[in-house]
Parts: C-alpha cells; sequence; structure tokens
C-alpha cells in the first residue's frame, strides 16, 4: 500500500519546478544555511568526509561544491589492466545482466525498452542489440562523480527531455519503463572492445547533469532529443566524465559478445568506483 501510495505521489508532484527550486537553495552561499544544510546531511546520510580530499564541511562554498566534491586521489585506486572494464561510479548495483529483446530488466518483472533509453536512435540501439548492461543507483552518501569504465572516445553525445521521477527501490519497483522516461544524458563512446554507452539518468531534486566537456547538459528549455556532435576527444579508463548536482543513476551498456560481467557481482550489492565491474572477451 505505502509503494502505491508513494508512485502516486510521485506522478503528482511538480516534478521539475521542485527540482529546480532545490537547485536554486543547493547553490546558495549564506553561510550559515550553506553549513547547517552541509552538517545536517553528513550527519544524516553518515557521510565519510575523511575521503574527501577537502574534509572540512564547512570550507565548501556551497552545498553542491560539498555534494560534488573530490575525492583524495588515493581513495578510490582504479583496477589495473587493460581487459579490466572498471566500476564508473560509486553506489549499488540496481540490476546487471543481458539485453534480450531490445528489453533491460528494471525490477520485478519489469522492464525498460532500449530505444527509448537511447532516445529512439534506432542506430545506436542496434549497437547494443543482446549486448550486456549494468544500472548503478548512487545513493545521497555515496560520491557522485562518474569515470569512465574503460578508455574511449566520445563519438556523440545526446541530452533526452523526459520525467524526473525518484529512482529510489520504491519507485523502481512500481513505475514502468522509468530509466526511459526520466531525463537523461546518453555519452556514445568508441573503446577496444567496440561501442559503450553511459546513461546518466535524472531523478526528482537532481539539480543538473554535467559531463566533463560541455558542462551542464541538464536541465535546459530542450523540449526534443538534442546532439551533441563537435565534441571528440579520449578519455582514460578512471578519469572523470560527468558528475550529479543532487545522486541518481548510472547506465552502462556494452555491445553483444565484448565483455562479461564479474561473477560476483548482483543486483542490490554495494560498489565502489574502480573497482573490477567485468572482462572484456
Amino acid at each position: 500500500m505505502m509503494a502505491k501510495l508513494d508512485t502516486l505521489q510521485q506522478h503528482l508532484l511538480p516534478q521539475h519546478t521542485l527540482s529546480r527550486l532545490v537547485g536554486k537553495l543547493i547553490n546558495s552561499q549564506q553561510p550559515r544555511l550553506k553549513n547547517a544544510i552541509i552538517h545536517w546531511f553528513i550527519q544524516h546520510y553518515h557521510v565519510d568526509m575523511s575521503e574527501a580530499l577537502e574534509p572540512n564541511a564547512s570550507h565548501y562554498k556551497n552545498f553542491n561544491d560539498f555534494f560534488t566534491r573530490a575525492l583524495r586521489p588515493d581513495a578510490r585506486p582504479i583496477v589495473q589492466g587493460d581487459a579490466v572494464i572498471a566500476c564508473p561510479n560509486d553506489g549499488y548495483v540496481s540490476q546487471i545482466g543481458p539485453i534480450e529483446e531490445g528489453r533491460i530488466f528494471q525490477a520485478k518483472g519489469r522492464h525498460f525498452n532500449l530505444l527509448e533509453l537511447l532516445g529512439n536512435d534506432s542506430e545506436m540501439a542496434a549497437l547494443f542489440e543482446q549486448g550486456q548492461f549494468a544500472t548503478l543507483y548512487l545513493s545521497p552518501k555515496d560520491y557522485h562523480r562518474v569515470h569512465m569504465p574503460l578508455t574511449g572516445t566520445l563519438r556523440s553525445m545526446l541530452y533526452v527531455p523526459g520525467k524526473l521521477f525518484a529512482v529510489k527501490p520504491n519507485t523502481v519497483n512500481s513505475v514502468n519503463n522509468l530509466f526511459a522516461r526520466n531525463e537523461r544524458v546518453v555519452c556514445l563512446f568508441e573503446t577496444a572492445i567496440g561501442p559503450m554507452a553511459v546513461i546518466l539518468v535524472g531523478a526528482v531534486i537532481v539539480a543538473s547533469i554535467h559531463t566533463a566537456w560541455s558542462g551542464q547538459v541538464a536541465p535546459n528549455n530542450l523540449s526534443k532529443v538534442t546532439y551533441y556532435n563537435d565534441v571528440h576527444l579520449t578519455l582514460q579508463k578512471g578519469e572523470e566524465m560527468g558528475h550529479f548536482q543532487l545522486g541518481s543513476t548510472a547506465i552502462v551498456l556494452f555491445p553483444k559478445g565484448s565483455m562479461t560481467w564479474d561473477p560476483a557481482l548482483h543486483a542490490g550489492m554495494e560498489i565502489k568506483l574502480g573497482q573490477a565491474l567485468g572482462r572484456c572477451s
């Protein structure tokens, strides 16, 4: 019953308006306000500030600066070996496995559509038919920058407008096609094993999505899928590729036969940036 009420609330919330208002609040540089919010957040979510490059919470200019904080260089070692795929972020494995008949498993018998996830780009979707996916949830306490699982050259990026449903377990378990409905940024890379997509999915209260090469991509005033094809750069495995201002989900896609997941991974387990996610075939 509670899950149904929570889902109804998600549908009724003014998702975009609420998220943008929160975005303004977390950028406040008023010392008493920003320090109160930061210290409450650290205590409530048990954030480990010893990992942060700047461990003094009061030194951050606003809450958003704290939330997107950098870590110490030694806090997240990146797994070594060209054939080993690194986890791109801190968080939890929401789901992981094969893409079957153009569908990606979401939760409890629910799936979302590969083609719709990729902004109805049929050429891009064809690259990942019968491939592999990992859906990785970033909880509030986590480090919120996303890094490269493998060395790759950016082929294209597209912004896909959409809803801003929460991505917490109750909502994932009850909202159909959730990740293909929420606002998202799709980044397509060419790697040594072929194409790789890293999708940054927005959610309610997520103030914005940034990439390392374009800065803030969402929110914006665009109402249709928009391509950004004028950027061509190569990022090394472990290099930062983007971040969320307040958290959400990253989805990684690989082509058929290109890799295998680490057998120790399973839905619901905690993960850390840089640990082994799988191996190239």
